[in-house]
């Protein structure tokens, strides 16, 4: 099983017709996503920061991707069921990284934090998890 990076990623699912070096890149990438192969959180993360910040893509498009990611059968992603909860918020109106570390914070009854922007939108969330906001 391989596992997979940022740029495999960025180059299987994003065609920039403008960067020579991504249309070299691409067949690898098309090739490496057709094994078995596994992607961190940590990749998904980084992943989701080149989508919006560099390439300027909408949260919708983000997620599209981020689904199709998981809808390929024989690639594993990290944690497949707190990633589709972060999903959820992030569709919500989450940040992606906020999104994680309340998804991947499902052992715990809070989260808590400093950032008033994110305790009000989770408190217009759905969310089993508290958060709370230190002062």
């Amino acid at each position: 099983m391989n596992a997979l990076d940022t740029n495999v990623l960025a180059r299987f699912f994003i065609d920039d017709p403008d960067d020579r070096e991504s249309a070299r890149q691409r067949p690898a990438a098309v090739a490496a996503l057709s094994e078995r192969s596994f992607v961190p959180v940590t990749v998904l993360l980084e992943f989701e920061w080149v989508m919006r910040g560099f390439y300027a893509m909408s949260r919708k498009d983000v997620s599209r991707v981020f689904r199709a990611l998981m809808g390929i059968e024989h690639v594993v992603v990290d944690n497949r069921a707190a990633l589709l909860q972060a999903l959820e918020l992030f569709d919500g109106g989450l940040d992606f990284a906020d999104a994680l570390h309340l998804a991947f914070s499902e052992r715990a009854t809070k989260l808590v934090t400093f950032d008033r922007a994110l305790a009000k939108r989770v408190g217009r969330l759905d969310v089993a998890q508290r958060v709370v906001l230190l002062r």
